[in-house]
């Protein structure tokens, strides 16, 4: 029970008092870790639309039917749900133990948004008159998922999606990895890797094993775990997902195949040879490389990697992770091509590819590093108000400052010089100004650096000037 009662030093009851706390897996971020974050997405954003994204938002909360589906058997039992007005567990009572799961879940119709691809789906089946295709959006909007948290995952944090509808092309997928390459490079990474594959490769080694197509996603479920159960791991879950010891034993010596991009290439189309879907993979990722060369991408940082599967069911085709070396933190960005889920919605199939950017990860990794600049504040300079005499100069001082453009904090009471001044100190102004009797008197103002120490007495007319001309 979190509720308390304050007492007073008579003994007496005074009020009820809620200890402050937030969810597991929530945050807040005070405005120290908002520059931060800003900075992080200040850079993201710039690069986004060079590339020719455009924004979106959606709702926070879609149909329950809109979600349900769409994120394979782990993703399922991650969304949050919201239970229909009027309902609630607790209004069930002792009655509640008598509901199965399936009889709780009636009450359900709504759900968080659990990514950015469902909601952009939806978006263009509604929208499907009012949007020129090929369309590039880009989104950043909190995504709520019933996860347990641990270091770099959070049950609300905010995805960053850029995504292409409407082209079949792989040059959109090409693009898609460029921009991942651009954006960690713009960010400082220097030692990351693009690890990418292709779904169909993965359907034609399920060919190539014998293995009942339907079982296709439950290889793809178990092969996406090997970071965090290792090889003997995957073994066991392909056993416990009812894939033959035999063909277990052909599957995992092909996904260990290593060394160059063109030697992967070379050894999975001999072994795929006799499968349609799995050269038609092949080549879509050959072609995707060949235009490395044409965009300026390093090639050595993008890996084949046959075992990524990306666990999400909705993959068609490319898909790709971008992971740094250190510290092992999980992938940055994950993103692919899914050209059947907004036919879901739209009745008929409509390519998209597109990419998340993990946020969150990306920021926890920077700072870590220590890649992100020290900013405790943007304001630029504070205007200090000595006493009634010169309170309303002061005033208007700081209202010519703000529509000049200059970032700027008014003491809102007047005190001691040396508080205010400690006050800047804290918050780390870096200018301050004063207007005492003798400035007033002079038509001046003395400016302090507060970073220095050195200040200057100028004329009210040059203060804009001297702001203007500081270095950015």
């Amino acid at each position: 029970m979190l509720t308390k009662t304050l007492v007073n030093v008579h003994g007496d009851r005074e009020m009820n008092y809620v200890k402050p706390s937030v969810p597991k897996g929530t945050r807040d971020f005070l405005p120290e870790q908002m520059y931060r974050r800003q900075f992080v997405l200040d850079i993201i954003k710039s690069k986004l639309e060079t590339y020719g994204y455009e924004p979106l938002e959606t709702p926070s909360i879609e149909k329950l039917e809109v979600l349900s589906g769409k994120y394979g058997e782990e993703g399922e039992h991650l969304l949050f749900k919201i239970l229909k007005r009027g309902s609630s567990i607790e209004k069930v009572g002792s009655e509640l133990k008598e509901y199965t799961v399936h009889r709780i879940d009636e009450l359900v119709d709504l759900g968080l948004r659990y990514d950015l691809t469902v909601p952009l789906s939806r978006v263009v089946a509604m929208y499907q008159n009012e949007i020129t295709l090929p369309f590039k959006r880009y989104q950043i909007q909190p995504v709520w998922r019933g996860d347990r948290p641990q270091k770099g995952r959070y049950r609300e944090f905010f995805q960053c999606d850029a995504d292409t509808v409407g082209s079949s092309s792989m040059i959109a997928d090409a693009e898609n990895i460029c921009l991942i390459h651009d954006i960690l490079s713009e960010l400082g990474f220097d030692k990351f890797k693009i690890r990418i594959n292709n779904r169909k490769i993965l359907l034609g080694i399920v060919e190539y094993s014998d293995v009942d197509s339907e079982k296709g996603v439950d290889i793809c479920v178990a092969i996406d775990k090997l970071d965090k159960i290792g090889i003997d791991g995957v073994r066991k879950e392909l056993l416990n997902r009812n894939i033959s010891e035999a063909a277990t034993r052909k599957i995992l010596p092909i996904l260990e195949i290593n060394g160059t991009n063109e030697k992967i290439l070379a050894d999975i189309s001999y072994i795929l040879a006799s499968s349609a879907v799995g050269t038609q993979g092949i080549e879509e990722i050959s072609e995707i490389l060949s235009y490395m060369d044409d965009f300026g991408i390093d090639k050595q940082k993008l890996t084949i990697d046959l075992y990524l599967a990306r666990g999400l069911s909705y993959y068609t085709g490319p898909i790709y992770e971008s992971v740094v070396e250190e510290p092992r933190i999980g992938s940055l960005t994950g993103g692919g091509r899914y050209d059947e889920l907004i036919g879901l919605f739209l009745g008929q199939s409509i390519p998209a590819t597109g990419t998340t950017l993990g946020i969150e990860r990306i920021i926890d990794v920077m700072t870590e590093l220590d890649m992100i600049p020290e900013i405790k504040t943007r304001t630029t300079v504070l205007v200090t108000i000595f006493d009634e005499n010169t309170k309303s100069l002061s005033l208007r001082i700081a209202r010519d400052l703000r529509r000049a453009g200059i970032n700027t904090e008014v003491s809102l009471n007047i005190s001691q010089l040396k508080k205010q001044f400690i006050y800047a100190n804290k918050k780390q102004i870096p200018f301050v100004v004063v207007i005492g009797p003798e400035e007033l008197e002079q038509g001046a103002v003395t400016l302090k650096d507060m970073i220095s120490g050195d200040q200057e007495r100028i004329s009210q007319d040059n203060l804009i000037h001297r702001f203007i001309s500081l270095p950015k």
